[in-house]
């Protein structure tokens, strides 16, 4: 009779995926500060040792939660988006930050990556980690605009910064609104502009 053994690798990514899915489910759930590593070992079904084997210390899985969190949003993002991102960059991402709102203001990826990880990662790390992910994806599209002729040529690190920071603020507002519906709806049509402006040719 055969048995299919995993190896020790297998073990070791099974293990890891196991802590980062609990990790996710309990602090998106009831935030950072409120969730005990006993409670992370318990729901992931695998011991304190086998923690500590894979992450430093709490801290060390939640960063790999924050990582894991951003990396679902900006393939989702990626995948909506599609060709429009090389037909028509700018529209492309008015259909990006459309996305990313629909996924960020959901109460367990907003506790995550909005208010904990700036807290928990300090707020020089989670802007690092976060440039790794959804900054790269607004820059390659507004480089896409620049050679699709929609905006000028330009530094587009700058604008990045700019997209980034307002899609965060209007996470936020969005998040703690009482309609978020409404709010989603008024912080939209700002965004639009602000991405309408990117496009806006100097004279020659």
């Amino acid at each position: 009779m055969k048995v299919n053994r995993r190896t020790q690798a297998e073990r070791t990514a099974a293990t890891r995926s196991a802590l980062i899915a609990a990790g996710r489910a309990l602090f998106g759930e009831l935030g950072y500060a409120d969730v005990g590593t006993q409670a992370i070992v318990d729901k992931a079904g695998v011991t304190r040792g086998a923690l500590y084997h894979q992450f430093k210390d709490k801290q060390g899985l939640f960063a790999a939660v924050y990582d894991d969190v951003e990396q679902d949003i900006t393939a989702e993002v990626a995948d909506r988006v599609g060709e429009l991102a090389i037909s028509d960059p700018l529209s492309a991402l008015k259909a990006g930050v459309r996305v990313f709102l629909e996924r960020v203001t959901d109460p367990a990826v907003h506790m995550i990556s909005l208010v904990d990880a700036p807290s928990v990662l300090g707020w020089s790390e989670w802007r690092a980690r976060g440039e790794e992910f959804g900054f790269a994806l607004i820059e390659g599209i507004l480089q896409a605009a620049i050679a699709a002729g929609q905006i000028d040529e330009q530094p587009t690190r700058p604008l990045a910064h700019v997209a980034i920071g307002a899609l965060d603020e209007s996470a936020l507002y969005v998040a703690s609104a009482a309609d978020r519906d409404a709010a989603t709806g008024e912080v939209l049509v700002v965004l639009d502009r602000i991405v309408d402006s990117f496009g806006g040719r100097s004279e020659r």
